[in-house]
């Protein structure tokens, strides 16, 4: 079974910086796509970033340019580095994995960490 373990969320001034991690209880990012979501109070929960086996990444465009992700492989652990924050960034943010190999759907999630941005 797969676990994810997020942290690193908390409050930060806006235009501040903040780096998550989610740590994964074995080594997946060569068969997983592991990504980032997060979700707003009240919204959907939307894609951030993700990062495939063969290295890929991909972001949703109101990151762009100011997140940024990551992975250790022999850590086990992956990465979002955050910075210029805006208030709109405030969320849960979740890590997922997601199994790489088509017509397989193993996809899990971490249980989240709040990032809030606000002065």
């Amino acid at each position: 079974q797969v676990q994810l373990v997020e942290s690193g969320g908390g409050l930060v001034q806006p235009g501040g910086s903040l780096r998550l991690s989610c740590a994964a209880s074995g080594s997946l990012f060569s068969i997983y796509t592991m990504g980032w979501y997060r979700q707003a109070l009240g919204k959907q929960r939307e894609f951030v970033a993700l990062f495939t086996p063969g290295g890929r990444t991909q972001y949703v465009d109101s990151v762009k340019g100011r997140f940024t992700i990551s992975r250790d492989n022999a850590k086990n652990t992956m990465y979002l580095q955050m910075n210029r924050l805006k208030p709109e960034d405030t969320a849960v943010y979740y890590c997922n994995a997601k199994h790489s190999i088509p017509g397989r759907d193993d996809e899990y999630w971490g249980q989240g960490t709040q990032v809030t941005v606000s002065s």
